[in-house]
């Protein structure tokens, strides 16, 4: 009883409620803002005001902190966003200037013209030997490439060193740092001929056992034949010396190709050893060329001679 009562006494008050305004609402209209309804919302918005002002003024820093926050917050995603997109291509940079940089290691390769126009076979560096004192690389071509024991590996530097194993899809690479490795050179700036050897470190060590003149440094040391096709660049000589008393000369030669560097590689497939003309034999050769030479007479007299049977007999009917 009490509930329904109370629910009848609320229910009156809201009927009454929406009366009074509708007719307020009513009023103000026919009074074209000069009614009560005007004065009212002027008086309450008169009364409010202060009071908006000053929960405006108290919630604004609130507020202004809370978007701050957010901000914060947003600046922090969007800067996060930013490096690891720096970052991104940052590593697109570093690997086009790689792909670059291989690119043009191996047109150079490519152009590199071997010894006497022999047909060549272009390798990558696979791999390093185990340690240091390993003076082995590894690279990708193999017997099915054609390469054989005992090829010269060289690059657009010079002479890097020789093949000493071989299997279908890859070979190894006996730097010529390897102290059992034997280059037979020659020196431009004297043409004096001599050996070089490895030394377990970054230098070369050249012997030349008779030594007219001295070593100078900054010759330039090419192979000389044998082994290895002639005229490989192999280094320059880094310290002037001369012969030591009949007992030979010997100096350090820092090698033209950079073994820490080594990517692409020239492996010379059509050279055989055991073809090649030794630096004894060829000055051997010149020498008896030489000899014949001041027994025959000088050159441009012999050669017709003995080009035609004419001459030879005119010859000897004249003596």
């Amino acid at each position: 009883m009490q509930s329904f009562q109370r629910f009848d006494r609320s229910t009156s008050l809201m009927i009454v409620l929406i009366i009074v305004a509708f007719m307020l609402a009513t009023f103000d209209v026919r009074s074209e803002g000069e009614g009560i309804g005007t004065t009212m919302r002027e008086g309450a918005q008169t009364l409010f005001a202060p009071m908006q002002d000053v929960a405006s003024a108290v919630t604004r820093p609130v507020v202004g902190f809370i978007d701050a926050l957010s901000d914060i917050a947003s600046l922090r995603d969007e800067n996060e966003a930013l490096r690891l997109e720096n970052e991104e291509l940052k590593a697109q940079v570093d690997q086009f200037a790689s792909v670059q940089a291989e690119l043009e290691h191996l047109m150079e390769i490519n152009d590199l013209d071997s010894p006497g126009d022999l047909p060549t076979v272009v390798a990558r560096i696979a791999s390093a030997g185990s340690s240091s004192f390993d003076h082995v690389r590894y690279i990708n071509k193999g017997s099915d490439n054609g390469i054989r024991i005992g090829d010269a590996v060289i690059d657009e530097r010079g002479l890097v060193g020789r093949i000493d194993l071989v299997l279908n899809d890859r070979a190894r690479v006996r730097l010529i740092l390897d102290p059992n490795v034997e280059v037979s050179v020659l020196d431009l700036s004297t043409s004096q001929a001599g050996l070089i050897r490895g030394d377990n470190e970054n230098d070369l060590v050249l012997r030349v056992f008779s030594a007219e003149e001295p070593a100078r440094e900054g010759s330039v040391i090419v192979t000389a034949g044998s082994r290895f096709p002639p005229g490989i660049a192999v280094g320059t000589i880094s310290a002037t010396a001369a012969d030591d008393a009949g007992f030979g000369l010997v100096t350090t030669v820092e090698p033209a190709v950079n073994f820490s560097r080594l990517d692409y590689v020239k492996v010379i497939v059509g050279y055989s050893p055991l073809d090649a003309t030794s630096v004894e034999e060829e000055a051997a050769e010149e020498e008896a060329a030489d000899e014949e030479t001041s027994e025959g007479g000088t050159t441009e007299d012999t050669i017709p001679e003995d080009s035609t049977g004419d001459g030879a007999e005119t010859g000897s009917e004249e003596g």
